[in-house]
């Protein structure tokens, strides 16, 4: 359906987006999750055609981005783009005359889902009446209305509770069943895990991870700890066979170390907890999540510490100021008498006191640094 290859994009001295290539499929539904500040918007704008890439191309069905495309395509931004002061039903119709639905149809329509979401006592009042969870379902009605092709939806469960993502979530399904393509971002990690079929994780503008939900747990093994229990468990990361630990009120995440049994772990947390419940398990798309994104904050730490560290940094020596200044001193002594000698006075000897005096303090700066050990290597 989609294809994008080696899109880059760069806003003066922000690298937004840095070589990234995806492909979505009918039929499929596309995660796209990053923390905040990762490109994944920029992206999403980029294959709208709402920003133009400065490298890469996009593809859909083999051709570029057209009208036709345009109107295939259902879009929900991560900002409100409703008209406040019109009414819900005259703007989720007007929504799809845009894509070219009739306007009975597109009324017709939009009866139908206000009906689902539970927003048919609203369809004559403004958008502005709602809340901001309406408002959402809302919009998220005026990019499906229209029956596009592909789905694209930036943070969709933004204001939801619990109810409306399930019927969101729902909703997702039977896209999927009719061969649509969704593409969706978002920061709920257990929304992805559940209803992607393929993940693209980006940080820093490029991508980190990538594939089937399947086979990004299968790349980091069965080592994962899922523990409910009763008790403060603050202790759990600092155990000698934990690697890393995702600690909530009354449940954790634990990445274990390589080849440990539950022989261990049982005896050194039994005494200290009330336990619920135990067992190995893939680790989740969220565990995974703050895997992949701490280990990239480290590397990226670990490079500068070693890019300071090859810097060559000279500490100052005790004394060191006092010959900078006696050199500073000379320099406006001898300066000063030669100004008052050319003006008429004798004051030669003025000079030549100022350039010995900036020359003996140079000489005893060059002899102390170069008793003065570096810090640092090239």
């Amino acid at each position: 359906m989609l294809t994008a290859e080696h899109l880059r994009k760069q806003y003066s001295t922000v690298l937004a987006v840095d070589d990234i290539s995806l492909s979505v499929k009918r039929g499929g539904i596309f995660g796209l999750i990053g923390p905040n500040g990762a490109g994944k918007s920029t992206t999403i704008r980029m294959l709208l055609n709402i920003t133009s890439p400065d490298a890469g191309t996009i593809t859909y069905d083999g051709a570029p981005f057209s009208d036709a495309v345009r109107n295939r395509i259902g879009f929900l931004p991560e900002e409100r783009g409703l008209y406040r002061k019109n009414g819900l039903l005259d703007t989720v119709a007007y929504f799809a005359a845009l894509r070219g639905l009739p306007a009975p149809e597109a009324k017709r329509r939009g009866m139908e889902w206000l009906e689902r979401f539970g927003l048919t006592s609203y369809a004559r009042r403004k958008v502005e009446e709602l809340s901001k969870g309406n408002q959402q379902k809302v919009q998220f009605i005026t990019a499906i209305l229209h029956d596009p092709d592909l789905v694209v939806l930036d943070e969709p469960f933004s204001g939801l509770d619990p109810v409306n993502q399930i019927v969101m979530k729902d909703i997702f399904k039977e896209l999927k069943a009719k061969g649509k393509a969704v593409i969706f971002s978002t920061h709920q990690m257990d929304a992805a895990e559940k209803l992607c079929d393929e993940i693209c994780l980006i940080n820093k503008g490029r991508i980190v991870l990538e594939g089937t939900v399947k086979q990004v747990k299968q790349r980091f093994g069965m080592n994962a700890v899922h523990l409910a229990y009763e008790g403060d468990g603050s202790f759990l990361p600092s155990l000698p066979f934990v690697e890393k630990a995702t600690v909530y009120e009354n449940y954790a995440e634990l990445s274990m170390r390589a080849g440990t049994s539950a022989g261990e772990i049982l005896p050194a947390i039994a005494p200290r907890l009330d336990v619920r419940k135990f067992e190995f398990v893939e680790p989740s798309l969220n565990s995974i999540f703050l895997n992949v994104v701490g280990e990239t904050v480290e590397q990226a730490e670990k490079r500068e510490t070693e890019t300071a560290a090859a810097t060559v940094v000279r500490t100052a020596a005790p004394g060191e100021r006092k010959h900078q200044l006696g050199i500073v001193a000379g320099i406006l002594i001898a300066l000063v008498g030669g100004v008052l000698s050319f003006g008429g006075k004798d004051l030669w000897a003025l000079t030549v006191v100022g350039i010995a005096a900036a020359g003996s303090s140079f000489v005893k700066l060059r002899q102390l640094r170069q008793r003065t050990p570096e810090v640092g290597h090239e």
